[in-house]
């Protein structure tokens, strides 16, 4: 079984422990996600199934989309509502004050990694320190926030629902907390949906229960998404019967005996009868296109 499944990631169990159950449910013991959610978050986890896996690093898309509820006035050190409160503070915070600090954190910017991730320092992962109570300097990331709108204000109980679509490497977490500092009162997480992820979207995603039952009816392929179409976004090359046979083994193919538009990156390549083979590489002033990865079904 080769391909993706967008799973809707329930509350309370960690990225790693929904792969597990979906490995579980669909027998498959090949499987791994695109992008960790915390276990409080829910939503959209990409999930890649049997030789799908081997195509992770090579999504087009990398960017993410949440819905983002956070609450003024308390801090936390995970930055999320599940932490050990640091401070409270009472807030006054109006809508207008709220909707001015936000446009600062729109844009190219940098952030500072929360000590409660999956990051690793010297070889260890920041969380495993934070719960140590070790704190360790971490280098500022860039990141852009595309947009931040503003959903819904609780003036009385100085709590807001955002929508954030940003980079890969974004932290909402850190960034609610900075929106705290920013204001002056401080700021926590309260919960955590997203909404898109490496292309796909909430739409096309399904519970573990509904996945359960997609497997028990034997249905569960016509919701698996193929590899090629994920990797839409890079062209797609045509190669000869004999060419597809060296592509398979992994051999380079002559830039001037396949039709490749001017231009150089990852391409699709398939064979003749519109059979799916791999992604292959073409290098600016290359000779050959290489094999990037060879699509495996199983």
């Amino acid at each position: 079984m080769t391909g993706f499944i967008v799973l809707d990631k329930p509350k309370n169990i960690t990225s790693f422990g929904a792969v597990a159950r979906v490995r579980r449910i669909t027998g498959e013991k090949k499987a791994g996600h695109t992008g960790t959610l915390d276990p409080m978050a829910t939503g959209v986890l990409p999930v890649m199934l049997g030789g799908a896996t081997r195509f992770a690093e090579l999504l087009p898309c990398h960017d993410k989309g949440y819905r983002a509820e956070v609450r003024l006035g308390i801090t936390t050190d995970t930055r999320d509502i599940t932490g050990n409160i640091l401070t409270e503070n009472k807030s006054s915070v109006t809508a207008e004050d709220l909707q001015t600090v936000l446009k600062r954190f729109t844009g190219t910017t940098e952030q500072t990694p929360p000590m409660f991730s999956a990051l690793s320092k010297d070889g260890v992962r920041l969380y495993e320190l934070a719960r140590k109570g070790i704190e360790v300097e971490r280098e500022k990331r860039q990141i852009n926030i595309y947009s931040l709108e503003l959903i819904d204000f609780d003036e009385k109980n100085q709590t807001f629902t955002l929508d954030v679509f940003c980079s890969a490497g974004t932290y909402v977490r850190s960034l609610a907390a900075d929106i705290g500092e920013a204001l002056g009162c401080g700021a926590v997480l309260a919960a955590l949906h997203r909404t898109r992820a490496n292309g796909f979207r909430q739409e096309e995603s399904i519970s573990l229960e509904r996945l359960e039952e997609l497997v028990r009816t034997d249905c569960l392929y016509e919701h698996l998404i193929p590899v090629d179409k994920v990797l839409v976004g890079y062209p797609a090359v045509f190669v000869t019967p004999a060419q597809a046979i060296r592509f398979k083994n992994g051999g380079a193919l002559d830039r001037e005996r396949i039709k490749v538009p001017d231009s150089y990156g990852f391409f699709r390549v398939y064979s003749p009868d519109n059979t799916f083979l791999g992604v292959g590489e073409l290098r600016e002033d290359a000779e050959e296109m290489t094999v990037k990865r060879v699509y495996l079904p199983k």
